[in-house]
């Protein structure tokens, strides 16, 4: 018995221009895209920007961006830094700072949110 072959696209005729028109006209048009946000161009670059201007402020480089979400005032992010670094790591003091940034990225205020230690688990509330 033979292996059936696998199942290939089919070719489609391309259609005439008058009814290429018609189908363009019934398809439903999608909203136009948002504007891009002057300043920071996206989200990597405001990820960026928050671990950066957080590290020079800190004297320490940020572990982690852990989240970023865009307000109407620019940008928030969540940064994860070590603090105090132990043997074995696990047992590493972390912090985690909340970082405002403004629509040009630059860092509005910053507050320290959390203390923990890295091996430590989140628990259910």
């Amino acid at each position: 018995m033979a292996a059936a072959e696998p199942a290939r696209p089919r070719r489609t005729r391309p259609r005439p221009a008058e009814e290429a028109d018609d189908a363009d006209r019934a398809r439903p048009r999608r909203p136009p895209a948002k504007k891009p946000r002057a300043g920071v161009p996206d989200a990597a670059a405001a990820m960026r920007s928050a671990a950066g201007q957080l590290a020079q402020l800190l004297g320490r480089v940020p572990d982690s961006v852990t989240s970023l979400k865009p307000t109407e005032g620019g940008w928030e992010a969540q940064v994860e830094v070590v603090e105090l670094e132990r043997i074995p790591d696990t047992t590493s003091v972390m912090a985690s700072y909340k970082v405002a940034l403004d629509p040009d990225g630059a860092l509005v205020s910053y507050e320290r949110t959390r203390r923990y230690s890295r091996g430590m688990i989140d628990r259910p509330t």
